[in-house]
């Protein structure tokens, strides 16, 4: 790192007590000396996976009326085309799963029309995340019933993560013990060919692992103990920066403060006798939770890269919905009987797009150098794998693209795209904005050009 006039690094790293470290974000009191040229902020890319695809009739504009599909089974995927919305550019429609992104309208585009690679005689929900970020052509890797190759974050990392502690971050909200399905289900990077690298879900875990965090005493937490190191460089900040760091803080502690509840809970379910998983959160907390560790760790350095599943693929055993259902469902069941299931699909596809646009919202509040924030310079992009979880369908694939504005993204656009154009397309577009150079990618038939010339 470049030495300052300070003589503290600009992305300086705290020491706790503990031995672990907490990261700073951006702070203009430690901006390079004067005459120097501004330091630049990173390019980072991350990723808001949906799992089991979408209820097209609430996410795609002009499909509000579609008649409810029928079922179709794993491997007998349909193909259905959005033939409401002519091919081309048009402006932003909120639907009502899309409603909570109106208010980062600016800042978002929703891409429509996108084909996945599919693999005829392999588990359709199975190629779905596992797929998402490869989109090599059929039987194209050898020796593998799956269109799967190295994933495009770890392909992005060698170019934009050697610099930080972790070149890339694996998140996923799948709190189930039962191991009932593969890696396949439950994973979306992969180092290479059948050498996954595995998704972490423990929220604690996540956390230690991050911060290098261990328990201290009962009356002190890792903020307290790294803000008793940091008093020296508090003197040397600007009120503005002073608040800033105090925000900071702020968001780490409110992390903590979620993981208290962990610990709360394990207390009171043993006092009440109740079987229940001991660090069990409330699925909204536990997805607002894992965003957050996401974000935090985008903001402060320790990552360039992430991704984060939001619930595992195809998983039949019932999730507790608290905070956002009324009760336990499978996700995956209630996609094969949507006319049953139709109200409860609606409001859990509108609860995950509302918790990435709250992810949103904080990187666009982030502040760093130059003025620009940190949605600014992340280009985040959610999707699935199926472009319908009851027909199975691995075409017109849902993705909103967030962010990128300084990396030259043009945003505020709904982007349909002809017929048969390759999902590689978008990721080719990803790295080209984050510039690297490359002809193509994987089964891509060139760049989405609307959205980065």
């Amino acid at each position: 790192m470049t030495e300052l006039k300070t003589g503290l690094n600009r992305r300086k790293f705290l020491n706790t007590a503990g031995g672990g470290i907490l990261g700073l974000p951006w702070l203009e009191s430690l901006a390079l000396a004067k005459g120097s040229k501004p330091a630049q902020p990173a390019k980072r890319m991350a990723f808001y996976y949906l799992p089991n695809g979408i209820t097209r009739r609430g996410f795609f504009p002009g499909e509000g009326d579609r008649p409810l599909p029928k079922f179709a089974g794993q491997n007998n995927v349909w193909r259905f085309e959005g033939k409401t919305v002519p091919v081309g550019n048009h402006p932003l429609t909120f639907t009502p799963t899309l409603a909570p992104l109106n208010t980062m309208r600016e800042k978002i585009s929703l891409v429509t029309g996108l084909d996945r690679t599919f693999q005829h005689g392999t588990d359709s929900h199975a190629q779905c995340a596992s797929c998402f970020l490869t989109s090599v052509a059929p039987f194209e890797v050898k020796g593998s019933a799956y269109p799967l190759a190295r994933t495009l974050d770890h392909i992005v990392a060698d170019h934009i993560g050697k610099a930080t502690p972790y070149p890339t971050l694996e998140l996923s909200c799948n709190d189930h013990k039962n191991n009932i399905e593969s890696i396949y289900f439950d994973n979306m990077s992969w180092y290479a060919t059948g050498h996954v690298a595995p998704s972490m879900r423990n929220p604690r875990k996540i956390y230690d692992r991050l911060f290098g965090t261990k328990s201290h005493s009962n009356s002190r937490n890792i903020t307290d103990l790294a803000l008793e190191n940091a008093r020296d460089l508090q003197k040397k900040l600007s009120a503005g920066d002073r608040h800033k760091f105090g925000e900071y803080f702020e968001a780490v502690r409110t992390i903590e403060t979620r993981m208290d509840k962990i610990e709360n809970m394990k207390a009171e379910l043993a006092a009440a006798k109740i079987q229940r998983p001991a660090d069990h959160l409330p699925r909204n907390d536990y997805i607002h939770l894992m965003g957050d560790l996401l974000v935090t760790a985008l903001q402060i350095g320790l990552t360039n890269v992430g991704t984060l599943m939001v619930g595992p693929e195809r998983w039949t055993t019932a999730t507790n919905w608290e905070g956002i259902l009324d009760k336990p469902y499978s996700h995956h069941a209630m996609t094969h009987s949507i006319s049953k299931h139709l109200e409860q699909l609606l409001v859990l596809d509108r609860f995950h797009v509302a918790a990435f646009t709250r992810l949103l919202e904080r990187m666009e509040k982030t502040e760093e150098a130059n003025g620009t924030t940190l949605l600014d310079n992340t280009i985040f992009t959610l999707g699935a794998g199926m472009g319908d979880g009851t027909t199975h369908q691995y075409n017109d694939l849902p993705i909103v693209v967030a962010g990128g504005k300084s990396i030259g993204l043009t945003q505020n656009q709904h982007i349909h795209c002809q017929r048969g154009t390759p999902l590689a397309n978008l990721w080719l577009t990803h790295l080209n904005a984050l510039g690297i150079d490359c002809k193509s990618y994987a089964d891509s038939t060139g760049k989405i050009g609307s959205l980065h010339s």
